[in-house]
């Protein structure tokens, strides 16, 4: 047996843990499960530190549960939270559940035959059942409101300044985790719940009830919150969340996310979100720290973290993607690219609509770059840049400002793609009316 604890503690991914936890691990395998809300149809990163710790869980030879909150998702955890959430369909969890399970399948052994392979739950399963008078005669009278009130998240909503304060419904929440924890304590031989350090109150509610409850022993374990080395929330961008579904973040975009992360940041992104061995992560350390210009860490994790949410074929196309923006790539990758990468390497450039019948017809290179677009500020000038080699469309320089542009030149149909210099990008996109 690989010691988890061992494992987690080197890699920055303990918060808290509850005494006997590595001795009890130690003992054999067991079952271990992470809860995960389905308020959205994808997993974004901020996720994937609880991922991570199921993924080495099982790597360590333990059997990993991911709890789908179909019953919690329609209530909202009041942890680290101002104010109540919406509450969701039950047609919108399901749908939003069937999308994570294909995201997780991608980290975890699901479908093998191992014993120790995943299983995914949804505690609406259980909990559409239960009547109120059942739960309040079953779970309620086991804890004590003193106990529920003195919890973290309680307490910071009913002292906020605000004077918000909170249902009976939010209130209830760490008696409806608790039973779920008591559920996979009772069904599924669970004996740990991990999660995100805002949950260790909900998480030892659990344990708490099925010592009361059950007569049971169960253990629990936190992973820190994860923050950048400027202190700011990790996973957010300008644009906002960095999602696993590729509709939602390109593979570009993110590979491109952990690429771009700071030095001190890849230091410790690597430990926590790769299976890269120790070894491995210390030889590459090493190697970044003697020549930090090349930006050895970054590179090596903006791989691994791209092959395992995506695939070594989005990685690759990825990488092309770079150099095309940094002067290496051809026309051939550009043609090759589909149309959101295409867009999300080229974002922030500057734009030009201009009707498909031009293009129809062929218009030169000339008028295209100063009557129809401001790519160039005269004619003069545009000779001038191609005669000095200086310009270039879809990557292939050009000699002739008179040369006929059609529609044979689109890239995905619709686009052309102009390079003026060294750096400077402009879009051409092509409409009908």
């Amino acid at each position: 047996m690989i010691n988890f604890i061992d494992e987690l503690r080197w890699r920055g991914m303990i918060h808290d843990i509850m005494p006997g936890t590595e001795e009890f691990l130690l003992n054999g395998k067991t079952s271990a499960y992470v809860g995960f809300d389905p308020t959205a149809d994808s997993l974004h990163i901020g996720h994937l530190v609880q991922v991570m710790m199921l993924k080495h869980f099982q790597n360590a030879g333990h059997k990993p549960i991911v709890l789908i909150g179909g019953a919690t998702g329609m209530i909202g955890d009041p942890s680290g939270k101002s104010e109540e959430r919406n509450l969701l369909s039950e047609e919108t969890l399901q749908h939003n559940q069937d999308c994570l399970k294909k995201q997780f399948e991608k980290f975890l052994d699901f479908n093998s035959t191992a014993t120790n392979r995943a299983v995914m739950v949804n505690n609406y399963d259980w909990m559409k059942t239960y009547s109120f008078l059942e739960f309040i005669r079953d779970i309620g009278k086991h804890i004590t409101v003193n106990y529920m009130m003195a919890k973290d998240s309680v307490k910071k909503r009913l002292d906020s300044e605000t004077g918000q304060g909170m249902s009976f419904t939010e209130f209830s929440y760490q008696l409806v985790q608790g039973t779920d924890y008591l559920f996979l304590y009772t069904n599924h031989g669970c004996r740990l719940q991990m999660g995100g350090s805002d949950q260790w109150g909900n998480i030892v509610t659990g344990t708490e009830l099925i010592r009361r409850k059950a007569g049971g022993e169960a253990y629990a374990i936190t992973c820190p919150l994860i923050t950048k080395s400027d202190g700011q929330k990790f996973g957010k961008t300008e644009s906002g969340n960095v999602w696993l579904d590729p509709a939602k973040t390109s593979p570009y975009q993110f590979y491109q996310f952990w690429l771009n992360v700071a030095d001190d940041d890849a230091v410790k992104f690597i430990k926590i979100f790769t299976v890269l061995s120790q070894n491995d992560i210390n030889d590459l350390i090493a190697a970044h720290t003697a020549e930090p210009h090349l930006r050895i860490l970054q590179k090596r994790l903006a791989e691994e973290m791209t092959v395992m949410a995506h695939s070594r074929e989005d990685y690759e196309s990825a990488v092309e993607a770079s150099q095309i923006l940094f002067g290496k790539g051809t026309t051939e990758q550009l043609h090759r690219m589909d149309e959101n990468t295409f867009l999300a390497v080229f974002d922030g450039v500057p734009m030009y609509d201009v009707n498909h019948e031009l293009l129809d017809a062929g218009v030169t290179i000339s008028d295209l770059c100063t009557a129809h677009t401001s790519i160039a500020e005269s004619k003069g000038e545009l000779r001038r840049l191609i005669q000095g080699g200086g310009v270039s469309l879809n990557k292939e320089k050009i000699d002739n400002a008179d040369m006929l542009v059609t529609t044979e030149r689109l890239l995905n149909k619709r686009y052309l793609l102009f390079q003026k210099g060294k750096k400077n990008y402009f879009l051409i996109r092509v409409v009908k009316p």
